[in-house]
């Protein structure tokens, strides 16, 4: 977390004139939020990393396009623009992810020591609308889309095991297709059917258009985007939201967009291996949660409560043979979305258990016993994503080039755009709530 600054304050030092480095917030636990800005122009670009703390390689992405942008006046005196580019809008998240970040990066790694937190502690969400915004983060995000009202709105994602794709609050004709460039060039799979966007629209091959949020539960606003949040935010200013998603480790069959033989068996499967491991998941956390207390625990309990409160619900809705009290019937479907659920219940699964296990590791004892059967899941379904679904690691130059040069496209051809939109009327904007969150 700290070379991020030292990064920046590097660059500023070689180039006075072109970038400037400036404190914009401060997170919960004190640390700085740093916004690099790049240029002079009167059209603003915000380009957000690490919105999710377990998702790092959008900090060495803002770096490489305020290098770009300082190389390169087209993108900034040639297009009367100024590049934004906030560093790390979760860095206390971030430091909590700090032993897997140095590598060797293997997934057993990565999941003994996964860091994000609770839904309610992600910078991005607005649970109780912008009014209402309780994280310093967040408040610091907020007024950076007010103070700037950007024309263009990047968020930084990455997904731990799956393809790239896009989601975006306005069309951008011409994207879809320059993703699909940049992913062959540099060997990025594309999810064609993500697990996040099952039930949006589509704008081309692994390109989602973001719905307006909307009043709904708490599965619905992890699967839909039903809560508002920071990317529906600056709307009101004809802002365009671009949120970039770079794989960690790629699966090729993500990219299968052919029929699938048996639809509903293999949702079947899925459905049922995650009641399953949910099922064994509550059993490690019965016996140890009597055991897991202060401040430390209780923040790796958040995210642990939450997943194995949507799990179940989850698989009731991608269940064939389940009701699961929405009255809506699953899309069309093709391999590439079976495969994405397969990934995602594995994801939700394999994240508790990560953290299940550090809970016991951070305490340095074990009085429940249960770091062993913890160790035997990790390993059992690091196993499952490596050899059942081809899971390789993406190195981060690439994950890093490939965000790269979907931000640039979004760049152009937002500004090209800019001038059909205009801020919506939108009564669903107000601070009213926009979903009951948590009402255990």
């Amino acid at each position: 977390m700290d070379e991020l600054g030292v990064r920046a304050a590097a660059l500023v030092a070689r180039h006075p004139r072109g970038a400037r480095l400036r404190r914009v917030g401060t997170s919960r636990a004190g640390t700085p939020l740093l916004l690099l800005s790049v240029g002079h122009g009167t059209r603003q670009a915000l380009v957000v990393a690490g919105p999710h703390a377990n998702e790092p390689a959008g900090g060495a992405t803002v770096l490489r396009l305020a290098e770009r942008a300082l190389a390169d006046p087209r993108l900034t005196e040639g297009a009367d623009a100024t590049w934004n580019l906030l560093l790390c809008a979760d860095p206390d998240g971030l430091r909590r992810n700090e032993g897997w970040l140095s590598g060797p990066y293997t997934l057993g790694r990565y999941a003994r020591n996964f860091f994000r937190p609770g839904f309610l502690e992600q910078p991005e969400w607005l649970p109780d609308g912008p009014d209402r915004a309780a994280l310093p983060e967040t408040r610091a995000l907020l007024a950076l889309q007010d103070e700037l009202r950007p024309f263009l709105h990047c968020s930084l994602h990455g997904v731990d095991v799956g393809g790239g794709f896009a989601e975006l609050t306005h069309d951008l004709p011409g994207l879809a297709r320059r993703m699909a460039h940049a992913a062959a060039r540099l060997g990025i799979p594309r999810e064609l059917g993500a697990y996040d966007t099952l039930y949006w629209p589509g704008l081309g091959p692994a390109l989602y258009r973001i719905p307006q949020p909307r009043h709904g539960d708490l599965t619905q606003a992890i699967t839909e985007a039903a809560v508002d949040s920071t990317w529906s935010h600056p709307r009101r200013y004809g802002t365009v939201t671009a949120v970039v998603e770079a794989p960690m480790w790629g699966v090729a069959a993500v990219a299968d967009d052919s029929p699938p033989a048996d639809r509903d068996a293999v949702l079947r499967s899925v459905s049922r291996t995650l009641r399953d491991d949910t099922r064994r998941l509550h059993r490690l956390l019965a016996r140890l949660r009597p055991h897991a207390t202060g401040a430390d625990a209780a923040r790796m309990l958040a995210p642990v409560d939450d997943y194995l409160l949507v799990c179940p619900r989850l698989a009731d809705a991608w269940d064939p043979d389940s009701d699961d009290g929405t009255g809506r019937s699953l899309p069309p479907m093709s391999t590439a979305h079976l495969v994405a659920l397969k990934i995602a219940g594995r994801r939700l699964a394999l994240r508790t258990a990560g953290l299940l296990h550090q809970l016991v590791t951070h305490s340095g004892n074990d009085p429940a016993g249960v770091l062993p059967e913890l160790d035997h899941l990790v390993d059992e379904w690091c196993a499952d994503y490596r050899d059942g679904c081809g899971a390789r690691w993406i190195p981060v130059e690439r994950q890093v080039e490939y965000q790269t040069r979907v931000v640039l496209a979004a760049f152009e051809l937002a500004g090209r755009h800019r001038g059909a939109l205009s801020p919506p009327a939108d009564p669903g904007l107000g601070p009213e709530p926009a979903v009951p969150m948590r009402q255990e």
